[in-house]
């Protein structure tokens, strides 16, 4: 079998895998950057991909450390960590090849560099592949969804006090906003005194959580 090979690299301003959001699409003013390496960043190999809208991206979970393959189960964050699915049932980052799929809106492409946004992935991350999505076969709204028909996740509203937003214009604002409104905690914190920090566009983002609002409380550089 061929060895697989990064052909790029994914740019974000979330360097650490804390506030990653756990899906993709569900932070639409996140933007990021697709850099491929020197031998694919030519027109031709992109050409046509301007008459698209979105991309599906297989990528590697570089920042995982490896996982035992004999462990098939997992505890899914929905679910608030309490009960073990099946690793093929989720979409566990902690599984025997390690490999992630997501679906990313295009922004734009300037000099060969794909600009995207709502992805799910940490600044550095390898990219194994881009397919375009195409509605018509990869569109399914009436399938069932499992767990996630059954268990909804519980979005946060955020504050922001104008002495922290004045340090974000106002694309890396809406994009924090909605980053934070995931609630990037594990599901088994719920100390509302405990004060947590955030890597964003680098600055070190501090906040807390009391009920369904997260309060930023600082912003370091």
């Amino acid at each position: 079998m061929k060895e697989i090979r990064p052909i790029a690299f994914f740019r974000s301003p979330l360097t650490s895998k804390f506030g990653i959001p756990r899906q993709s699409g569900l932070a639409d003013n996140l933007v990021g950057k697709i850099v491929f390496e020197p031998q694919y960043q030519r027109e031709e190999a992109l050409r046509g991909l301007e008459d698209f809208d979105y991309l599906w991206l297989i990528w590697d979970f570089s920042a995982n450390k490896s996982t035992d393959d004999s462990k098939l189960t997992v505890r899914p964050p929905r679910l608030g960590g309490n009960e073990r699915l099946g690793v093929f049932a989720t979409r566990s980052p902690f599984r025997p090849n390690g490999l992630g799929l997501s679906s990313v809106r295009i922004k734009r492409i300037i000099d060969g560099v794909i600009e995207v946004v709502g992805a799910d992935l940490m600044d550095g991350t390898p990219i194994y592949d881009i397919k375009p999505y195409i509605s018509y076969v990869d569109s399914h709204p009436e399938a069932r969804g499992g767990f996630t028909d059954k268990k909804e996740w519980q979005q946060l509203s955020v504050v922001i006090a104008d002495e922290y937003s004045k340090f974000f214009d106002d694309e890396e604002l809406a994009a924090l906003k909605e980053v934070l409104s995931q609630d990037p905690r594990p599901q088994y914190q719920h100390d509302t005194a405990r004060v947590y920090g955030m890597p964003f566009g680098g600055k070190d983002v501090k906040f807390r959580v009391e009920g369904d609002v997260l309060e930023v409380v600082g912003v370091d550089y």
